[in-house]
């Protein structure tokens, strides 16, 4: 992988030195960055989704042991959305290894264009970063919005024709910090349609902090092993470049 530096000067889009470089090398330090929604009262759901809950089943006081009884949608929270979400002959969960939720992910920073179209003008400029990369992560800027109503509508989208240019490389998956790839009024969903029927899976409602624009990390998104599924949470992890060797530092 190219470090923070060479990304820079590779594809002219790189920080300056200052505050925004110092947070970006904080975050290239850490080990492991969590880029998942928490999931709870007063979080944000997509329209028509029904909110999570937990039942209590076992308390201490009256069992010894606490225990709840969740109930939650399939795409509730950070989530991914495989090929049967809307594909009738889509593959479900159980067709997909592991390793296809696992991968270096290049961080697109896209807030300046955050709440407009996102055409191929504005990603045509990363295309070396994306040719060597699985998975594209973009960062609107809109999980500032994260648990208001602004947070479900208007936020930016891929035009049809970037979604198709993302879908020629041999990618794996698309995330966002969005509650959707497809526009909030839309009844076609044709971003999700392009990237799944190209078995490119798309994780939604990522937290990607703005000190990882930029950077090239490896990305894990693990879903739950639900049988069938045709979405799933998952726990969005990112790890810095230079970091991922903490995996193999085994004690002796």
């Amino acid at each position: 992988m190219a470090s923070i530096e060479n990304l820079s000067m590779q594809d002219g889009k790189g920080m300056t030195e200052g505050p925004e470089r110092r947070k970006a090398h904080a975050f290239h330090e850490m080990g492991v960055i969590d880029l998942s929604r928490p999931v709870g009262s007063g979080m944000s759901c997509y329209p028509g989704t029904p909110p999570p809950g937990s039942l209590p089943l076992c308390t201490i006081g009256e069992h010894g042991f606490n225990e709840q009884q969740l109930s939650f949608s399939s795409h509730t929270g950070t989530h991914v959305d495989l090929p049967l979400h809307l594909l009738p002959a889509g593959q479900s969960l159980d067709a997909f290894s592991i390793e296809r939720f696992i991968g270096p992910a290049v961080v697109l920073d896209l807030t300046e264009h955050s709440g407009t179209v996102i055409s191929m003008a504005h990603l045509s400029p990363y295309a070396a970063l994306v040719e060597r990369s699985e998975f594209v992560l973009i960062r609107s800027g809109w999980g500032r919005y994260w648990g208001n109503d602004a947070y479900l509508s208007g936020y930016p989208v891929l035009s049809v024709k970037a979604a198709r240019w993302l879908a020629g490389f041999n990618l794996k998956g698309i995330g966002v910090d969005m509650i959707s790839v497809d526009s909030a009024d839309s009844t076609t969903w044709p971003i999700h349609r392009v990237l799944l029927e190209n078995n490119i899976v798309i994780i939604e409602n990522l937290v990607i902090p703005d000190g990882l624009s930029g950077s090239q990390v490896m990305f894990f998104s693990l879903p739950l092993k639900l049988e069938g599924a045709e979405a799933a949470p998952v726990r969005a992890i990112a790890v810095p470049e230079g970091r991922v060797d903490l995996f193999c530092n085994f004690k002796r």
